[in-house]
């Protein structure tokens, strides 16, 4: 290497950044040990921003454009170094570049869900996810804040600090808005902005700018199954809830739903059909009491008769249903009677109507049978006898 190339190779003549790459923040020119000459060429493209820095101090910045290194354009530096007549000899400085093109499809989420206090469902815990669109709007501050010695900056160096001030400024966001999880759903669209400004707030002291935030609140699946099934009465036209009620009632319907179950199963016997007895019983019930008994509990009614609930009057469990006897057909004279309880029958049975021998049928049987052979009924011919002088029973009624 001759004497003239080893002069040329120690200052450097032109400063640029080809970038092929979306997502490096900052790139720091390796200038090495190498010196910036006078008139060497700054090529500033657009979407970058240089800065010049002199022993760690900020000096010079630069906008897109092509510019030629001189005392004249370098006013800082010139102050810094002690330019008092311009420079003719080589100065050293290091030269970052600062890509301000944003960078999308950041995807954010909430590590941790969001209590929310909500009018119809009490607490609830959501959770949000979307993307978002930052970019660099202040290169001295990301400078002094981000980048500090590295020599490049990536967006993956920056991203879980931007997650975690967007975690928490929809925190921020949500206790601000004073809004329950229903309608933070049904308006997630609109508080998208609302989102963007609290982050943009978080994160402005880092130099950074949001230009788009979107977001998708998501509820627990309890409270969105009860929603599905109807619990949650009372849709208005633009689509939010305005008396879902409690989750008591979604809960009792489940119940409700194992029961009936219980009793269409096939092999359930007996015991099924004693079940689905009951169920319908407690059922109508219900049905019958919904005007009376929701207004003895202190519930205003509205119109199609749904109550609505009010402060100091939770929904109680109803009862369970009372266990239904089995019920028989009897033979009297050759015709068939009933269908009687087993408590009854024994009237039957002190009258001398009922023996063992008479035919009796009940659900569930194949066909007539013996009294003495049904299990059911072979507790009333084992009572014993009546008291001498005690008079007949009355005959049963037909």
């Amino acid at each position: 290497m001759g004497l003239m190339d080893k002069i040329r190779n120690e200052f450097i003549d032109i400063i640029e950044w080809l970038d092929d790459t979306n997502t490096t923040l900052a790139w720091r020119f390796p200038r090495y040990d190498n010196e910036i000459k006078n008139g060497a060429q700054l090529i500033v493209r657009e979407g970058q921003h240089a800065l010049f820095v002199y022993r760690g101090q900020l000096a010079d910045q630069y906008q897109p454009g092509h510019y030629q290194l001189t005392s004249e354009n370098m006013p800082i530096m010139a102050t810094l170094q002690g330019w008092k007549y311009g420079f003719n000899s080589p100065f050293r400085s290091e030269v970052y570049y600062i890509n301000t093109r944003p960078v999308t499809e950041l995807r954010w989420g909430t590590p941790q869900p969001v209590t929310v206090r909500d009018p119809d469902f009490k607490m609830v815990q959501v959770r949000a996810n979307g993307a978002t669109i930052v970019r660099v709007i202040d290169p001295a501050a990301f400078l002094r804040q981000v980048i500090g010695t590295e020599s490049v900056v990536d967006m993956e160096q920056i991203t879980e600090m931007i997650r975690r001030n967007i975690a928490l400024a929809f925190s921020d966001m949500v206790m601000a808005s004073g809004l329950g999880a229903i309608d933070l759903q049904g308006r997630q669209v609109e508080l998208s902005d609302k989102l963007r400004e609290f982050v943009a707030q978080r994160v402005q002291s880092f130099g950074l700018g949001v230009d788009q935030v979107t977001m998708s609140i998501s509820l627990p699946e309890e409270i969105q199954q009860a929603m599905t099934r109807g619990v949650a009465r009372g849709v208005e036209a633009g689509g939010f809830l305005s008396n879902v009620g409690d989750l008591n009632r979604y809960q009792q319907a489940q119940a409700a739903d194992a029961m009936l179950a219980a009793a269409q199963n096939e092999g359930g016997g007996p015991m099924g059909a004693a079940i689905q007895a009951g169920f319908g019983v407690a059922l109508g019930g219900q049905i019958a009491g919904n005007q009376g008994g929701y207004a003895q509990q202190g519930y205003p009614q509205q119109g199609g008769g749904y109550p609505q609930p009010q402060p100091g009057y939770p929904p109680q469990p109803a009862p369970p249903p009372l266990p239904s006897q089995q019920q028989f057909h009897i033979d009297l004279n050759g015709q068939a009677a009933g269908p009687y309880p087993a408590d009854q029958l024994r009237q039957f049975v002190a009258s001398g109507q009922l023996t063992p021998k008479t035919n009796v049928w009940s659900n569930g049987m194949a066909g007539w049978a013996a009294a003495e052979t049904v299990a059911a009924l072979q507790g009333l011919f084992n009572s014993p006898p009546p008291l001498p002088g005690t008079p007949p029973p009355p005959p049963p009624a037909q």
